[in-house]
């Protein structure tokens, strides 16, 4: 009988020890941070009602939703009425509709937990990864914006990134940009899925794009003509966020809106967008972060939920964003009856742990040993003994490891020194005798005996001098 598959499923992950740890790290950076801006916790279900996902996402959302098929006396049926979760935002939404009467007036949430998609598994893209979500439901004030914009950049910079880029766009002034390329209102969302390619497809590719989805070759062509005057001041722009220059970078913002305005004109709906977004960039140059901000016209999410400022997250040379997110005023509502407004941002864990990795950016204490000291077993008759003195210096906040049997001593320094425990407890006859333990220093090879009552604050000493 041959052996079974060990890998896990294509697109899963199994995390060992090592990989753990820094997804804590990343999490615990994020939630100190999103916490620090008033967000409270929220987890909701690993699985949620088929119906409460699909038409939220959009026709390739749609597609990217992991189905589960009815069980039981029903499973002959071929029918799905569950499916993992998708996305944070949606259960949000549910819960918002659940529970309106027990939660606040303004409700700021993060949540970070697993999500699920049928994609194809590419490099740092996997069908099971985590979200960090903020969102804020409640509000129309564009303060909400300004929040989780600065909440989201904070949380970056104290995980060592300085050189991301948060891309920011409205959705009423992306209406506006098709009204004025004469892009009839019927097919808008035909044409702000292919526009969302811009970047990864390039121009050609998304004209004939545009052209599949029923957008006449004029519209199209203004529509690009449009963008394409664009990308200077965009290269400029990014040039100007390298070299942290704020006074620079707003007014290349300032210079790309007044373009927007020339091109949207008299469109109410798109001046409407473009008042939004010269107020979110007032409010970002008040809480210090918008001179992180690109506006970029061109930014339009395949996501069919925005209605308002729709922001992004980009790191230099990585395929791809760190994390995504904006205003979805109309969600809450298709559970509720009535709209809520509310905007969100989610952080892509999964990318930013490739990243960090990649460049060395984890603090060199997380790599380390998983203990700060290995307590080892003499013989059988000391084994009690050794329990008891590992207990107490874990009373004494050290990571204490225990071998587990009456080995060899040499077998047991072997152990320690593959897990890179730098410190080694022995409790020899001798030294039990006289009330002490020896020290041995696995980075050194140095070993002395130390007063069993002072092994600890020994201890501590000599890991705060390495």
């Amino acid at each position: 009988m041959g052996s079974e598959k060990t890998q896990p499923a294509r697109g899963m992950r199994d995390f060992l020890p090592a990989d753990v740890r820094k997804r804590e790290y990343v999490i615990g950076v994020v939630k100190e941070v999103y916490e620090r801006f008033g967000f409270e916790p929220l987890e909701t279900p690993a699985v949620e009602n088929i119906e409460t996902l699909l038409g939220k996402y959009g026709e390739e959302g749609n597609q990217l939703i992991f189905k589960i098929l009815k069980r039981g006396v029903h499973e002959s049926t071929g029918e799905a009425d569950l499916a993992l979760r998708y996305d944070l935002t949606v259960p949000l939404a549910r819960v918002v509709a659940e529970y309106r009467d027990k939660l606040p007036k303004f409700f700021k949430r993060y949540q970070i937990q697993p999500v699920w998609r049928a994609d194809r598994p590419a490099r740092g893209r996997f069908r099971e990864f985590y979200q960090c979500d903020v969102d804020v439901l409640g509000s129309r004030s564009m303060v909400v914006e300004a929040e989780i914009i600065a909440a989201a950049g904070e949380a970056l910079m104290k995980l060592g990134f300085d050189d991301f880029t948060i891309r920011l766009n409205h959705r009423q002034a992306l209406t506006g940009i098709l009204t004025a390329a004469g892009v009839p209102l019927e097919i808008h969302d035909a044409a702000l899925v292919g526009l969302d390619k811009l970047d990864k497809i390039g121009r050609d590719k998304v004209q004939t794009e545009l052209t599949e989805r029923g957008i006449a070759n004029a519209p199209a062509n203004t529509l690009l003509d449009f963008f394409a005057d664009l990308a200077s001041l965009d290269d400029a722009a990014q040039i100007a966020i390298e070299e942290s220059h704020e006074a620079q970078q707003l007014a290349l913002n300032s210079a790309i809106l007044g373009r927007l305005v020339e091109f949207v004109g008299s469109d109410e709906i798109g001046a409407r967008g473009i008042d939004e977004l010269q107020s979110i960039l007032q409010l970002c140059a008040a809480n210090g972060s918008a001179s992180r901000i690109r506006i970029d016209p061109g930014l339009a999410r395949g996501l069919s939920y925005y209605t308002g400022a729709i922001i992004e997250i980009h790191v230099k040379d990585l395929a791809g964003s760190l994390g995504g997110g904006g205003r979805y005023d109309g969600l809450v509502g298709m559970f509720l009856g009535r709209d809520v407004p509310a905007c969100g941002f989610s952080l892509g864990l999964e990318r930013i742990i490739v990243v960090m990795a990649e460049r060395g950016m984890f603090p060199p204490a997380l790599l380390s040993a998983p203990a700060d000291l290995m307590v080892t077993i003499w013989n059988e008759d000391t084994i009690e003994d050794s329990v008891v003195l590992a207990s107490e210096l874990r009373r004494e906040s050290l990571r204490v490891d225990l071998y587990p049997e009456a080995d060899k001593l040499g077998k047991q320094f072997k152990h320690a020194s593959a897990r890179g425990i730098p410190f080694v407890v022995i409790l020899g006859d001798e030294e039990r005798a006289r009330g002490e333990v020896a020290l041995k220093d696995m980075r050194s090879g140095d070993q002395k005996s130390v007063k069993r009552e002072n092994i600890a604050s020994e201890v501590r000493q000599l890991l705060a001098e390495s």
